[in-house]
């Protein structure tokens, strides 16, 4: 037993993406998950109808040529869906629907005469032509090529669904197209009713389903358009230097560490830290914010993004498959491949429908045939409930309105990792709001500097204090080096013994005289004077969560500096549209509760969703609380510490400007550190979740009344074969629709 769980915990899980071909309907899909599922050493094996695409989590058992040999089993098609195969899948497509397209074409022709000869004889036209077209060998010579060529994918996938015992769409379609094209042979070579031929409606129904599948080819085309547009914006040329030499490459060829040049207006071909330059670059398709974004040395630059102005010179960082575009691609591609919890109803649903509905045309075939004495009837009867049954809409209502919903998001710089997250984040009635980097801006900033002192002019005295601060590393004192620089003030006073002193402050002498610059405890511990006036405005300011501190000399206060971590400017417009889609928003920080209430008072929280003084170990078990009280909670966060609550909360939502970790925990990823995303993210999800429930509604509804109506007869089978073709084009356009909401 101990040697069986060594073996085990030596086994590690891989997880692979393959492109699955041959798919037609929603048991298709759920006949190659079962049979992925079946295989020793799979976990998890989902398949997606509307990407055609199946996930498959599986263990050293197995393997990937082993998993492509069980899908190819049972008739379908597979590929690994990776770089290296993209494009032959991308051709393999292409393929089809050029296929697709010539055999509708064919098939119309040939069906296009039997129809126009069976309208102009019942409104009573004759003449020689019409004759001709109704003689039986005519119709059966037009009918046999689109019967046995055009519609042979029909009869191949029935014969794979019946060897596996999971009848599918193609199983309906061959039986009752068969039973039409077999009738009118026995009507028209066999019988006296050699004028009761039905090859046009066998034709008809396969040329109806085939135009469907087209538009429905084209339609998928479209939900993934997200994908291709984000595919379009990546650069295929950099220009590099190498050895003093500028080169042209292809941005293949760019490695890390490369020195990359990019002139105004043109493409940054991979990631990188800026060397040389300063200028503005459009990030719009990384965070769908439409203003370009001011870089200078040492700034951040990412693949796919457009040099709006000056020139520039960066340092390759990320290349590749490890670029930001790159990433966002692959977890749009990951989403867009997902199930939802709710299509788990359609696919049970889908499993169960065939063999019901060979049920229900078997009877229909019986009763009508008692009942009337007219088997043919019957059988036509029969024919129309195998035709309209087709549960092509069930299998599409959800996977399309996902891609659609999260290929929308993408555009908006909102990352939504799957069908999963995206249900739930419908779901959202409260927002748990880290304070640090994603309330505020998460880099402290100057907010006040007041001269005490006439001794010199305010300027003076911030470039004493600037100079003072530039030798030291703290946060705080880099804020007020950058406050001075902004101002055109430099640090360019000689500071000679020069003292960090940790918890204070720090000393330094500038012109032999010594200063101060720190807490009140540093000033009164070298007997420094302080009014109440200013002890008053110190503890104003830090009332206001501010870090209020003095410069001094030996002798007086010369300057208070207060120094904060600054709201967003949308922090508090995002709170109000939060609330006013019933969420209640709460705030995590790790200040005191004096200043805790003041910055949610800005933004406009209640003191009652307030949690101050907040250990970053401590997150997580906030989020629980809430959990526990019944809400479906929401965190978000930006920093490596918020991590475990991130990945504890219903939905975890990361800020794009922090870390790599939060974004990996995080179910949702917004790429700009714009709160104002959190509506439209929770306004997306509930447009996707209504455009999924009316899809399976209507797929329903369109199969429950279908049924009745063409069992008594109400319905024509090239009726029946329209209907149902057109009902999994409605369910896409449905689904498309969504592309033309405003978030």
């Amino acid at each position: 037993m101990l040697a069986t769980e060594r073996r085990s915990s030596k086994m590690s899980n891989k997880t692979e993406t393959l492109a699955i071909s041959g798919m037609t309907c929603a048991n298709c899909s759920g006949r190659v998950e079962k049979e992925l599922n079946n295989q020793p050493g799979v976990k998890q094996a989902s398949v997606n109808l509307a990407t055609e695409r199946a996930t498959v989590e599986y263990d050293d058992t197995t393997s990937v040529d082993k998993l492509i040999t069980s899908v190819e089993a049972i008739g379908y098609g597979a590929l690994v869906y990776d770089d290296q195969h993209k494009e032959e899948i991308a051709a393999g497509k292409a393929e089809e629907a050029a296929k697709m397209k010539r055999d509708l074409i064919i098939s119309a022709c040939l069906s296009l005469p039997m129809v126009i000869g069976m309208i102009l004889m019942m409104v009573g036209v004759q003449n020689p032509v019409i004759d001709f077209i109704h003689k039986p060998w005519v119709q059966l010579a037009l009918a046999t090529p689109v019967q046995f060529w055009i519609g042979w994918r029909f009869y191949k996938g029935a014969y794979h669904a019946i060897k596996t015992k999971a009848p599918n769409m193609d199983v309906l379609v061959a039986m009752g197209t068969t039973a039409a094209y077999l009738l009118s042979i026995y009507n028209g070579f066999f019988s006296q009713n050699s004028h009761e031929l039905y090859f046009e409606s066998s034709a008809v129904i396969i040329t109806l389903i085939l135009l469907g599948k087209y538009l429905e080819q084209n339609a998928k085309n479209k939900t993934s358009g997200a994908i291709k547009q984000l595919m379009a914006l990546q650069a295929n040329e950099a220009t590099v230097i190498r050895d003093g030499k500028t080169l042209t490459i292809s941005a293949d060829e760019v490695v890390v560490g490369d020195h990359v040049q990019v002139k105004p207006g043109s493409q940054v071909p991979v990631d990188g830290v800026i060397l040389e330059g300063q200028t503005t670059i459009d990030e719009s398709m990384l965070t769908g914010e439409s203003l370009p974004i001011e870089k200078n040395v040492g700034d951040k630059v990412y693949g796919g993004t457009i040099n709006t102005t000056g020139s520039l010179v960066f340092e390759a960082k990320q290349i590749g498959s490890e670029t930001a575009l790159s990433r966002i691609i692959r977890m749009v591609e990951e989403a867009q491949g997902s199930k939802a919890p709710i299509q788990a109803v359609a696919d049970k649903i889908a499993s169960v429908f065939v063999p019901i509905v060979l049920v229900i045309a078997l009877l229909t075939l019986i009763i009508t045939g008692l009942l009337t004495k007219n088997w043919e009837t019957a059988l036509i009867h029969s024919v129309s409930v195998l035709v309209i049954a087709c549960p092509c809409a069930l299998g599409l209502a959800t996977p399309t309105a996902i891609m659609v919903g999260t290929g929308l998001g993408a555009k908006n710089g909102i990352l939504i990792k799957g069908g999963e997250a995206l249900e739930r984040a419908a779901r959202i009635n409260a927002i748990v709001i880290d304070k640090t980097g994603t309330l505020t801006k998460g880099q402290p900033e100057v907010t006040e500097f007041e001269s005490t002192s006439s001794q010199f002019s305010a300027d003076e005295w911030l470039g004493i204090l600037a100079s003072l601060e530039s030798r030291s590393e703290h946060p705080l004192a880099q804020a007020i080096v950058t406050y001075a620089d902004n101002l055109g003030l430099g640090t360019d006073y000689p500071v000679s013994e020069f003292e960090a002193i940790v918890g204070s402050g720090l000393t330094g002498k500038i012109d032999g005289t010594k200063y101060y610059v720190g807490t009140r405890r540093l000033m009164e511990s070298h007997d420094i004077p302080l009014t109440l006036g200013q002890l008053e405005r110190v503890g104003n300011l830090e009332i206001e969560g501010k870090t209020a501190m003095y410069l001094a000399n030996e002798k007086e206060i010369c300057a208070i500096i207060a120094v904060a971590d600054q709201l967003k400017e949308s922090s508090a417009e995002a709170v109000a549209k939060l609330k006013e889609q019933g969420v209640d928003v709460f705030m995590l920080t790790g200040d005191n509760q004096r200043t805790a209430e003041y910055i949610g008072e800005q933004v406009g929280l209640d003191s009652r969703h307030i949690y101050a003084e907040v250990l970053p170990e401590d997150k997580a078990n906030y989020v629980k609380l809430l959990e526990d009280k019944g809400k479906f909670v929401a965190m978000v966060g930006d920093g490596i510490n918020d991590a475990p609550a991130l990945a504890v909360a219903d939905v975890g939502i990361a800020m794009g400007t922090g870390t790599d970790i939060a974004m990996e925990t995080a179910d949702v990823t917004l790429m700009t550190g714009d709160l104002k995303q959190l509506p439209k993210m929770i306004k997306l999800s509930k447009l996707t979740m209504r455009k999924i429930k009316q899809n399976l509604f209507w797929a329903f509804i369109y199969n429950t009344i279908g049924i009745p109506f063409a069992a008594l007869g109400l319905l024509n089978p090239m009726v029946a074969g329209g209907a149902m073709a057109f009902s999994s084009v409605s369910v896409l356009l449905n689904s498309l629709s969504l592309n033309r909401q405003k978030l």
